[in-house]
């Protein structure tokens, strides 16, 4: 960190040299918005993203920001969970469900939600399918 010239409204206060890049708050990025789309669609951390052939009505991608072409770039490569995407972006969760909001609601991409556990099979009857295999 290096010191403030000494003149200005911020005299002696601290800023971040060059090396550190640029900051962009997160509000920034999501346009101050906390929640995905107009639908308010949840996104798990474990629901997998894959890139969508073509939005209807041909959306351009040139139109997107730059984070969001770099969630569809990570996705591109192999479909991804929501919170892969997070950690391979560098951004936090909560930006990254407010933009794969945004991509979704474009048909940019599609999301597989995972299995709700109350729709798993009991575990009582895994056992008696694996006892029935073992007996054959």
């Amino acid at each position: 960190m290096t010191e403030d010239s000494g003149t200005g409204p911020y005299t002696g206060t601290h800023w971040y040299d060059a090396d550190a890049g640029p900051l962009v708050r997160p509000y920034a990025m999501t346009g101050g918005r906390t929640k995905p789309g107009p639908s308010n669609v949840r996104f798990d951390l474990i629901a997998l993203v894959v890139v969508d052939d073509g939005p209807p009505g041909g959306a351009d991608e040139s139109l997107l920001g730059p984070e969001h072409r770099s969630l569809l770039s990570l996705c591109r490569s192999e479909t991804q969970s929501v919170a892969e995407l997070a950690a391979d972006a560098d951004l936090p969760v909560g930006v990254v469900r407010v933009l794969l909001g945004d991509l979704l609601e474009a048909g940019f991409v599609r999301v597989s939600r995972p299995v709700p556990p109350a729709q798993l099979p009991d575990e009582r009857i895994l056992r008696e399918v694996i006892d029935g295999l073992r007996a054959l």
